[in-house]
C-alpha cells in the first residue's frame, strides 16, 4: 500500500474504533435515544440523530465514497435508510463498522500512485480521488464529535472513551 494512503487508512481506522468503542456496550434505549425529537405534524421538523443512525451514516458513507466511487463497485447505498436506522443492540452496528474496514483495506491497498491522482465522477462532478478519500476520513471525525456529545447528553455530562492524540497516535 503507498505510504500516503497507509496513513489515511490508519486514521480511518482509528476513527472507526472510537465509533466503536463509544457504542458497543450501550443498551438500546442509548443507541436509539435522539436528543431532540421531530415535533412537528407530519415530520418536517429538525430532530437530531441517535447514535445508531450516526453510526449507520458513517458506515454507509464510507462504503459510498471508498467501496463505491474509489473502488468502482456497484451502487448500493440507501442513505434514507441509515437515518432511519434503530438497533437492538450494538452488535449490527459495529459488525457493521468490521466489514467496511474489511473493504476499505482491500480498495486503498489496490491504489497505485496514478489512482491515487485520479478522479472519479460524483453526481456529475468530477471529485478527485485524494479528496474522496480524505472526505471519508472529515466526515467520520464530524460525526464521531456528533456521537460523542450525543452520548455525554445521554450519560448526564460523563463523557464517553476518547483516547488523546498521543495514544492514538501509533495505533
Amino acid at each position: 500500500m503507498l505510504s500516503e494512503v497507509e496513513h489515511y487508512r490508519k486514521m480511518m481506522e482509528d476513527l472507526r474504533g472510537q465509533v466503536e468503542d463509544l457504542i458497543r456496550d450501550l443498551p438500546q434505549e442509548a443507541l436509539n435515544w435522539r436528543p431532540v425529537e421531530d415535533t412537528a405534524t407530519g415530520g418536517g421538523g429538525h430532530a437530531t440523530n441517535s447514535l445508531a443512525v450516526l453510526a449507520a451514516h458513517i458506515t454507509g458513507s464510507e462504503r459510498f465514497w471508498i467501496e463505491e466511487m474509489v473502488g468502482r463497485l456497484p451502487p448500493r447505498r440507501d442513505r434514507d435508510a441509515e437515518f432511519a436506522t434503530e438497533v437492538t443492540d450494538a452488535a449490527a452496528l459495529v459488525e457493521d463498522l468490521k466489514r467496511v474496514c474489511v473493504e476499505t483495506r482491500r480498495v486503498l491497498s489496490a491504489l497505485t500512485a496514478a489512482d491515487l491522482e485520479g478522479e472519479r465522477q460524483v453526481q456529475g462532478k468530477a471529485v478527485p480521488v485524494r479528496w474522496c478519500i480524505l472526505h471519508v476520513i472529515d466526515h467520520t471525525a464530524l460525526h464521531l464529535g456528533h456521537m460523542q456529545l450525543t452520548y455525554q447528553l445521554w450519560m448526564g455530562g460523563q463523557s464517553g472513551p476518547s483516547p488523546r492524540w498521543y495514544e492514538r497516535l501509533n495505533a
